[in-house]
């Protein structure tokens, strides 16, 4: 069942979420295995080895940062290629197979039908981003944020910010982050969006970061629009 670490200190109404903002890999979509054989090919083709426990270390990173540790790992490339070549691989993955989280689609659809905002905000670039927002019905998001688009990726609060600001703008008044929903899977990407002042929510996937100022479920099976009117009416208690 779903459950919180923390009290969360907020004044909220009895109501659904302003937003939801989702993160993608890991959350939206299962790419983390994608990533991770990309990255373990890359070390190999350059002599080096790659563990597990390093794969799972990068799970919701920037991808520059990611990149750095691959050329401390032997990959004798350029950030910027480094990004291009893993990129491809699992842009690859995803035209051939889109592995979609459990109760992902459900959840996008009801939200939408409920007439809620959503941004995707992910540090996958907008090579990648757009084959996913080809497969849905035009409108699921009406912003979206991806890594490039940010100076300082996660788990810094820019990217669930820019995010807010987006979709603010196009309703044409600020957003309350505490009024909407982020939904991540990382340790990186659970504190950019609890960071940005959202009302977090957990759902681990490759790794589990464990309890914090988020609440936490076990999958978006869990999670509907009735739920998220329930824990918002929970904190305003």
């Amino acid at each position: 069942m779903p459950s919180t670490s923390f009290a969360f200190a907020s004044n909220l109404p009895p109501e659904g979420p302003h937003a939801v903002l989702w993160d993608m890999d890991g959350t939206l979509i299962d790419t983390e295995p994608y990533w991770i054989a990309a990255e373990g090919e890359l070390v190999a083709a350059h002599g080096g080895t790659w563990s597990s426990e390093q794969a799972h270390s990068l799970v919701g990173s920037a991808l520059p940062d990611s990149a750095r540790v691959l050329q401390a790992a032997g990959v004798d490339l350029s950030v910027r290629a480094i990004i291009d070549l893993l990129s491809a691989q699992v842009a690859a993955g995803i035209r051939e197979q889109m592995p979609w989280r459990p109760g992902a689609r459900e959840l996008l659809t009801e939200l939408h039908a409920a007439g809620v905002p959503q941004a995707l905000v992910t540090m996958s670039e907008r090579s990648i981003v757009s084959d996913l927002l080809a497969l849905l019905p035009e409108g699921i998001f009406q912003a979206s944020v991806t890594g490039e688009e940010v100076t300082r990726g996660k788990p810094h609060p820019e990217p669930y910010l820019r995010g807010l600001a987006l979709l603010g703008e196009l309703r044409g008044a600020q957003l309350d982050p505490a009024r909407c929903i982020g939904l991540e899977d990382s340790a990186p990407g659970i504190s950019s969006a609890s960071s940005a002042g959202l009302h977090a929510v957990l759902i681990p996937n490759a790794t589990d970061p464990g309890e914090g100022p988020w609440r936490k479920v076990e999958s978006l099976t869990e999670v509907g629009f009735d739920q998220m009117k329930t824990w918002l009416a929970q904190v305003n208690a």
